[in-house]
């Protein structure tokens, strides 16, 4: 059953008690937050304040809107990809924690979109972003939001890359906060998440053997980086495809073949894309690859696998396997899409594992509070973490893990900021 309610749209509230056991179950990964939640409850920095938020549905994310919430803040939550959503942790934040939720696995676009218009009648202070989709809808459709919005975050590569392109064409109308650039969240979260989700994600929907198999991995950003470490970690042969010569340089140095994706068609098993672009694997690209070739993405838009000439090119498309669509090509080769080319990890997996998304949401809470003291003096931009935000949650972080590290001596310190002391 579903519900069109104010308080959210889900797909049955009955499976609200297997949420909320999955949900406690990821708090006790998410240390980090915890602290901070336990802190909002005291304190109440964001009393009175509204958020919309656009983010991944998932255990994660439940624990940062209880944070929020406890915080004093009335919070809207809808999906940030039609994949993504966990059904029984959306029934749980609806009925058993109060937070407004709109979002279904598997909605068709007009659903999605329709979701994010509920989260904006919240009429938010803070806009919460994943991938910069109800960014976009505040400054072309919903206009009549920039009434009440003081700032916003953004979590992801792609959300960023629009947000700075909205920014350098002067339209941008707030200021946001980066969050995925903070050293706490990409330095973990795209690395180490991106890399085992992403192969958690394949795995579950193919059970695929990655050792032997020659994976081509397009982009080595953070992601890239963390995907192709953990293919390597199970035996892979790793294979990169770059548009940037240091990157590209960086891959060869780190120990992975380096080339381009029209040699990498020919001879790769599986493809993973995770460039923030589009076509990184284009039509051509398929053409060359040989049958039984496995795609998918882990980027957060489906336009990195050009879906459209996949679709051009098959005879046939049938679903062997959850989340894997067979297309026979018109010269009888097989080739295999996953998740209808989005987020993998996401649509067949559970994400990225609590204890990193601990640190990205612990940067998403505590760079909300930030904006309610600060944005009034921000112009609109795209902003970097504060340092003392990230240093703080590493810090914080580290004394979860158990681990204690070194502080200068004060004789350190002014050597460190001197320049007449040396040989």
């Amino acid at each position: 059953m579903t519900s069109d309610k104010n308080d959210g749209d889900v797909l049955d509230r009955s499976l609200a008690a297997d949420g909320v056991r999955r949900i406690e179950w990821a708090a006790r990964e998410m240390p980090v937050v915890n602290q901070i939640r336990e802190r909002f409850a005291r304190e109440k920095p964001l009393n009175g304040i509204k958020v919309s938020a656009c983010l991944h549905v998932t255990t994660e994310t439940a624990n940062l809107m209880l944070a929020l919430r406890d915080g004093g803040a009335q919070v809207a939550l809808c999906a940030s990809n039609p994949l993504s959503t966990q059904d029984d942790v959306a029934a749980a934040l609806v009925t058993e924690y109060g937070v407004p939720t709109f979002a279904i696995k598997g909605e068709d676009r007009d659903t999605y979109y329709k979701h994010l218009q509920s989260s904006l009648n919240n009429k938010p202070n803070l806009t919460m972003d994943d991938g910069a989709d109800i960014v976009a809808l505040v400054h072309t459709e919903r206009t009549d939001a920039l009434e009440t919005i003081v700032g916003g975050t953004e979590e992801t590569t792609t959300g960023v890359i629009r947000l700075q392109s909205l920014a350098a064409d002067g339209k941008l109308r707030y200021p946001i906060v980066a969050v995925n650039d903070a050293d706490t969240k990409h330095f973990f979260d795209n690395r180490y998440g991106t890399g085992q989700s992403t192969l958690d994600g394949i795995t579950r929907a193919t059970n695929v053997l990655w050792a032997g198999k020659k994976v081509v991995i397009a982009g080595y950003g953070w992601c890239g980086r963390g995907v192709a470490l953990r293919a390597r970690g199970m035996g892979a042969h790793t294979i990169v495809t770059e548009v940037d010569p240091i990157r590209a340089l960086e891959a060869a140095m780190d120990g992975h073949l380096v080339m381009s994706m029209a040699e990498a068609a020919e001879i790769g098993d599986i493809f993973i894309t995770v460039t923030g672009g589009m076509n990184a694997v284009g039509r051509e690209h398929l053409e060359a690859m040989k049958s039984g070739a496995i795609v998918a993405n882990s980027g957060h838009f489906n336009v990195e696998i050009d879906i459209p000439a996949m679709e051009e090119l098959a005879d046939g498309k049938q679903t062997v396997r959850p989340f894997v669509d067979e297309y026979l090509m018109g010269d009888g080769r097989k080739l295999y899409l996953l998740g209808e080319g989005r987020l993998i990890n996401l649509a067949a997996a559970e994400g990225h594992p609590s204890a990193v998304m601990d640190m990205s949401f612990a940067n998403q809470a505590l760079n909300a509070e930030y904006l309610v003291e600060t944005a009034h003096t921000l112009e609109p931009d795209v902003y970097p973490v504060p340092k003392d935000i990230d240093e703080e949650v590493g810090r914080l972080k580290l004394e979860a893990m158990g681990i204690k590290i070194d502080t200068l001596t004060a004789e350190q310190e002014k050597y460190l900021a001197s320049w007449d002391v040396g040989t």
